[in-house]
């Protein structure tokens, strides 16, 4: 296995290294620096992972989220709401990975996914598994889904806003009990602190 370690104290697998212009790589670096915000961990070596970052409850989450990407030129395919793909930034997002989520739509969404993972061999999904920044009392099991018929497990990535760290850590593998699943990882998260902590 191929690693390189970065100065942010991850190890990340070559595959998932990706070569962006190095403003990108620049903006992202300066703007976790100037924040204060560090990154942890380690990206395991496998073909196919789904990456899901909780707890989501601000836009802040995307941007730091988006510096991190860039910063440690991580090859990475995120979804997103449909809606922030607006005109005049949507070949940006999609060159950096972005695909649009409609909500309304699932299916197409997971065979998007699979259609990629086919394509690409190696990959990276990003998500959040609340499926929205506000208040969730229930989470959709969409990411489950994909997981699932990806046949990948889950990489765990957590965002504290306290101690202003994002951590790559620990995999978990659905059992095909969505709910039950669920409810461990909301239990999971509960140790890290969200920027608005009453929405989740």
């Amino acid at each position: 296995m191929r690693y390189k370690k970065s100065k942010s104290l991850v190890t990340i697998p070559e595959r998932f290294l990706t070569q962006r212009n190095r403003l990108f790589s620049l903006v992202g670096t300066s703007l976790l620096s100037i924040t204060g915000w560090k990154v942890s961990g380690q990206i395991p070596d496998m073909k196919k992972l789904l990456v899901v970052l909780a707890p989501h409850t601000s836009n802040w989450d995307f941007v730091y989220g988006m510096a991190l990407i860039l910063s440690l030129k991580i090859k990475i395919y995120w979804l997103g709401k449909h809606s922030i793909f607006k005109k005049g930034v949507t070949r940006l997002l999609k060159s950096l990975g972005g695909i649009p989520v409609n909500r309304e739509d699932a299916k197409n969404t997971i065979n998007d996914v699979l259609e990629i993972a086919k394509r690409e061999g190696g990959i990276l999904i990003g998500l959040s598994p609340e499926g929205t920044r506000k208040k969730a009392e229930k989470w959709k099991s969409g990411f489950l889904r994909i997981a699932q018929s990806m046949e990948c497990p889950i990489l765990l990535v957590a965002i504290d806003y306290p101690s202003k760290e994002i951590s790559f850590r620990e995999l978990f593998h659905p059992t095909g009990d969505n709910q039950r699943d669920i409810e461990c990882l909301k239990k999971y998260y509960k140790d890290f602190i969200g920027k608005i902590p009453e929405y989740f």
